[in-house]
């Protein structure tokens, strides 16, 4: 069974900087980590291979430095890492994203596709829908448990508002995750020393037969205009006392800017 975990290097969320020219984050000397979510998404493959066997790959789109991912990934206990790197990728947003993931999971050839929900940089939750409608197979998302898998057919829960639903689908098939489903494991030190000997292939827009006009800035149907810090629109006031004190001050204060 071929299982592929897409993975994305995001910047720490406290060092996230802007480029005030194209308004896309610039990750060159920022710090950066395995977006969370995609860590639980990267062990449920594991799970999924030490049950059903199997070889896990990791895939993942980005600057070259973004070869440390998938490092981190191996050393988890991933078996091949696949960088797609190209200067014509730079710039794409989630529908650009998910066209050239889709080349690459076509040329690798995969049973089940992994993504984490969302990325926290991005927070759109688009990619995994998106990358799957590109292949033209199942996608399901938001997934809690992953209750069977069979050589062509997988059942799994599906987080929803009140509950869960239990969705059985054919594969390949493509899932989002969410962090209920699993506590992803820590890297071992036989994986570290792996993970560092282990070779990284890589694949630009000739190995995925990419058309220039779908991917990077010029395949991107959306574009951001403008980027702001918020502005404090209002002053701070610390109430101090007893509780009983505060709560009489606070709705004396709600009183007198007309809130009761």
């Amino acid at each position: 069974m071929n299982i592929i975990v897409c993975i994305k290097q995001v910047p720490d969320t406290a060092e996230i900087k802007i480029n005030p020219e194209t308004n896309t984050l610039m990750r060159e000397g920022v710090p950066s980590i395995i977006n969370p979510f995609d860590l639980h998404a990267l062990e449920a493959g594991l799970q999924i291979k030490e049950t059903a066997g199997g070889k896990v790959t990791v895939l993942t789109m980005g600057p070259p430095q973004a070869e440390s991912a998938l490092r981190d990934a191996i050393s988890m206990g991933a078996d091949e890492a696949v960088l797609l790197s190209d200067r014509a990728f730079a710039g794409s947003d989630t529908w650009a994203t998910s066209y050239t993931l889709a080349g690459a999971i076509r040329e690798l050839g995969a049973d089940i596709i992994l993504c984490g929900k969302q990325a926290i940089d991005g927070d759109t939750a688009q990619v995994g829908p998106e990358t799957a409608e590109f292949l033209g197979i199942p996608h399901i998302s938001y997934i809690r448990k992953i209750e069977e898998v069979r050589d062509d057919y997988i059942k799994v829960q599906r987080l929803m508002d009140e509950g869960y639903d239990v969705v059985e689908s054919s594969l390949p098939v493509l899932l989002t995750v969410v962090k209920e489903l699993n506590r992803p494991r820590m890297p071992s030190l036989k994986g570290k020393m792996a993970a560092k000997k282990a070779g990284v292939r890589k694949m630009g827009k000739d190995d995925i037969h990419a058309d220039e006009n779908c991917i990077g800035l010029k395949g991107s149907p959306t574009q951001v205009k403008n980027i702001f810090a918020p502005q404090l629109k209002a002053e701070r006031k610390m109430i101090e006392g007893a509780p009983e004190q505060q709560v009489a001050a606070l709705i004396e204060e709600l009183r007198t800017i007309k809130c009761l």
